[in-house]
């Protein structure tokens, strides 16, 4: 099946109303994206924040009157909006997305694999993944940082936290390695539901593996014992949840923190100076990872 999608620039004062009157007029949805690569990161809390320049993409049935509907219009809204009506082609949007997901390599013998392909190194430790509605692929910056990070630094029998675990790739990524027992801790039960999906295809046992929601595990098992936490999620929970994060290390055990760009690295090194020194071990595409080790 086709479908007819109507896309509109605008300013972030119509938006709402373009997309109300999209919706009116037929839509079965309304995407909205920026249109001159200007980043909106962590909003505060109820704030929705646009784009000075807002693309709006309506999705219409292929045999809607898009005639009738660009009519229907209000034209001081769509002055400078430039409609343009094109043809898409119905796909199936999950294969599509896996045809671009490759194996990808992170030190000399350690892989993160698609699990519908076969690893270029049996050899290797090999990670089988299905992120599944999980953030968490290796192919982001600071999911790549971190990989790279445990790659080099993983101790055998290390007591490991992934917090903020998202597909559970970096808590895999870690029992493959050598770790273990591993805490896997997410606000999302669909999180939580693929970082054991993907243990259980990896081969890592259930025993060695605790996947909980924030707060409900154990902590006389975790706080103050971990040999290993890395936590990639974004600057402001990094900071707020600093006294958790930090506090599963004992005397001697190693922090990585991803999720932040460059420029808010000072912050997230002053707000842990309290807690344990941290510096940047990692760059790439403008994001880093903040290494730090606990004092003993």
């Amino acid at each position: 099946m086709s479908w007819l999608q109507l896309r509109l620039d605008t300013a972030p004062a119509a938006a709402a109303a373009l997309e109300e009157r999209l919706l009116a007029a037929g839509a079965v949805s309304v995407t909205l994206e920026d249109n001159a690569d200007e980043p909106v990161l962590e909003p505060g809390v109820g704030e929705t924040p646009l784009w000075q320049q807002t693309r709006l993409t309506g999705l219409f049935p292929a045999d809607a009157d898009m005639d009738s509907v660009l009519a229907g219009l209000d034209p001081v809204l769509t002055v400078d909006a430039t409609p343009r009506v094109e043809i898409l082609e119905d796909k199936d949007w999950s294969r599509e997305w896996m045809q671009h997901y490759r194996p990808l390599q992170f030190g000399p013998r350690f892989w993160v694999c698609p699990s519908w392909l076969e690893p270029p190194d049996p050899t290797a430790v090999n990670l089988l993944l299905d992120p599944g509605l999980a953030f968490g692929t290796g192919t982001h910056p600071t999911t790549a940082l971190c990989l790279a990070a445990l790659a080099d630094a993983v101790p055998a029998g290390a007591r490991a936290v992934d917090y903020g675990c998202g597909s559970g790739i970096l808590a895999v990524a870690a029992a493959k390695l050598g770790a273990g027992p591993v805490l896997c801790v997410d606000n999302d039960p669909q999180a939580l539901a693929a970082a054991a999906d993907n243990a259980a295809r990896n081969g890592v046992a259930l025993a060695g593996l605790t996947i909980a929601l924030p707060g409900d595990y154990d902590a006389s098992l975790w706080q103050g014992q971990c040999d290993l936490v890395v936590a990639n999620i974004l600057a402001g929970p990094l900071l707020a949840l600093a006294p958790t994060i930090a506090g599963f290390l004992r005397p001697g055990g190693v922090l990585l923190l991803s999720g932040l760009l460059a420029s808010q690295a000072e912050e997230l090194i002053a707000g842990y100076a309290a807690l344990l020194p941290l510096a940047v071990a990692g760059e790439q595409e403008g994001w880093v990872v903040l290494r730090g080790e606990k004092p003993r």
